[in-house]
């Protein structure tokens, strides 16, 4: 008898701890913004007279899955020079530029287009109005176009939504900015990565 009521009282606790699981959903741990600051990705030295490129300057290539700059043949995500921004299309990243706020875009649009890098083509279009800046001809600054916002599938296959903040380093207001003496390409950006697969965030 007292084997018999010990064995029914453990299966009587398995049972409720099964269905107090069963019953208690997990609790959904809202997903936070990561904010990179002064990523360096400096352009091409170009002679201003004869435009012909006099240093060539390497990309930084960046994995959003690490929040890390990594090497050319480890798994990035995004490569950045200049106002450029490659997507690694020989791990099938893709990407597509959105018109949305930021903070309620809740999850990838079914109207996004996504695409990746071609001999040809930018997935990020490229171009002062096509993609994420706009460029100011008087004023020869470089500033992200508000309401942008890029979208990006990862080299894991997880979605990422992209705001670039600013192009100068520091990050400085824009009635402070001083294209003569501040550096740009200092890219200051925030993300968000959905790492379970969803395109939910």
């Amino acid at each position: 008898m007292k084997t018999t009521f010990k064995f029914s009282l453990i299966a009587l606790l398995a049972t409720s701890a099964f269905a107090c699981t069963e019953d208690t959903p997990e609790p959904v741990v809202p997903l936070e913004a990561i904010l990179v600051e002064d990523l360096a990705a400096p352009n091409d030295v170009i002679d201003r007279t004869t435009g012909q490129v006099t240093e060539v300057k390497p990309f930084q290539f960046f994995s959003l899955e690490e929040n890390a700059l990594v090497a050319e043949n480890e798994d990035w995500d995004l490569a950045f020079k200049g106002t450029t921004i490659r997507v690694n299309a020989s791990k099938n990243v893709t990407a597509a530029v959105v018109t949305g706020i930021f903070n309620e875009i809740a999850e990838v649009p079914a109207s996004a287009s996504f695409a990746t890098d071609s001999g040809e083509s930018f997935a990020i279009p490229t171009g002062s109005g096509n993609g994420w800046y706009n460029y100011n001809s008087a004023t020869f600054t470089v500033t992200p176009i508000p309401g942008r916002v890029i979208l990006v599938k990862t080299t894991d296959g997880n979605y990422s939504k992209i705001e670039i903040l600013s192009y100068y380093k520091g990050n400085p207001p824009a009635a402070e900015l001083n294209p003569m003496t501040t550096p740009s390409a200092h890219y200051t950006f925030r993300y968000i990565l959905q790492p379970n697969g969803t395109t939910t965030f």
